[in-house]
């Protein structure tokens, strides 16, 4: 029988884990079973949830003073047969965690997805390969830069800032999350002159970058919006998969009509994942999910900035992304706080296969995005050269500049 096994960590006031394991596996699937008669219990087998493992932790003090009780905790490995779900995100979720996550000391810390339940999920239509083979980048980490201030700003202004950014040598120029269709920088605009800016840098310089356009409104909307945005150019997508949901992403990943990279921003998912003890963890959501679900990038707090992820939590991700599966692999984009100082870190932390992120990093540079761009380009170079950032900003004022301003 095909199975998903899903990974809780679970806190229990009455000292009985194998009881209240127990329970989730009954509660999530049959709803009981030694009162059913011999009959039924033969009939609804096939059907019940079973508890694979308990793993008992140590007293935590932090747990027992957040829930004001003292608690047993554990792991709890529990297997769900397939035959009770659709094969679709949205109903494997609710299974194994639908209204276990209203517990409230349940927190989904895996799942494990057999070959069978795997082939119902798209996974990246591009990844990291078709990412690189686009911009034609395959030794070192991308950049990506984000528009910043252009709320209340006209398409003008927005034509300046991109190419700027693009000016400065950087991968990747996504729209900000907030920003959504509106009259004085409409969506289709946006990619039509996106486009004019990135062919004129690209045959002036020879610099080619990707433009990552919000795709926003409402959801019975998005395909035709997508479809339209692919007709005019645009080179990717920038999506709320949170707020919309990870079945609308994975419904525009399979339309073979828009065919665009989509960058999966994480808004929202802090609603549901950074408490200790209870939500989904993130290396699931917004790692392993995503993969699955069709994103070929992946955004989520570095664990250096303003936003911060434990790094633990941070790298878990990434390697959620990039391990070896089925699926392509999809770009990690740690991100929040990023400047030049730290890539010495990123890539030591998340490697060449990774999207070096910034906003303030490329835009508050003393040159603007220009120098910003340049800085960040200088400090990745000289780190996969295997120099110091010191020495290099001996030869290079734009980053020299970035260091005085932000440090190590």
């Amino acid at each position: 029988m095909t199975r998903i096994k899903a990974t809780y960590l679970i806190h229990d006031a009455k000292n009985d884990l194998s009881k209240k394991a127990e329970g989730i596996a009954l509660g999530l699937t049959i709803g009981s079973w030694t009162d059913l008669p011999k009959l039924q219990q033969e009939q609804l087998k096939r059907h019940k949830g079973e508890v694979l493992s308990i793993q008992e932790l140590e007293d935590s003090q932090k747990a027992n003073q957040y829930f004001g009780k003292k608690l047993k905790r554990g792991i709890v490995t529990i297997s769900y047969p397939i035959e009770n779900f659709s094969l679709d995100i949205p109903a494997i979720l609710t299974t194994v965690f639908g209204k276990l996550s209203l517990d409230g000391e349940v927190k989904l810390v895996d799942l494990d997805f057999s070959a069978e339940v795997k082939s119902a999920m798209p996974g990246p239509k591009f990844g990291i390969e078709g990412i690189r083979s686009k911009l034609g980048v395959f030794n070192r980490p991308l950049v990506m830069s984000i528009f910043k201030g252009v709320l209340g700003r006209d398409i003008h202004y927005l034509k300046d800032q991109l190419k700027e950014q693009v000016l400065g040598g950087v991968d990747l120029v996504k729209d900000d999350e907030i920003l959504f269709d509106n009259p004085l920088t409409p969506f289709e605009n946006r990619i039509e002159i996106g486009k004019n800016v990135l062919n004129e840098v690209f045959e002036t310089t020879g610099h080619r970058a990707l433009y990552a356009v919000n795709l926003s409104g409402r959801t019975f909307e998005l395909r035709e919006k997508a479809r339209r945005a692919r007709e005019l150019g645009a080179d990717c997508l920038l999506f709320n998969v949170f707020a919309y949901g990870m079945d609308v992403l994975q419904a525009l990943v399979e339309d073979p009509e828009i065919d665009l990279p989509i960058m999966a921003h994480p808004a929202v998912s802090g609603a549901i994942t950074p408490s200790e003890f209870y939500g989904i963890q993130n290396p699931l959501l917004l790692g392993k999910l995503l993969r699955y679900a069709g994103a070929d990038f992946s955004l989520f707090p570095s664990p250096y900035g303003s936003v911060a992820l434990k790094r633990e939590e941070a790298l878990g991700i990434a390697a959620e992304l990039t391990i070896n599966e089925l699926f392509k692999k999809t770009f990690p984009v740690p991100s929040a706080g990023i400047h030049p100082g730290l890539v010495p870190f990123l890539v030591k932390d998340f490697g060449i296969d990774s999207v070096i992120n910034a906003g303030g990093g490329v835009h508050g540079h003393p040159d603007g995005a220009i120098g910003g761009g340049k800085a960040f380009r200088e400090a990745v170079d000289a780190v996969v050269e295997g120099r110091s950032l010191e020495d290099a900003a001996q030869e290079h004022e734009s980053l020299k500049k970035a260091l005085h301003l932000w440090g190590m």
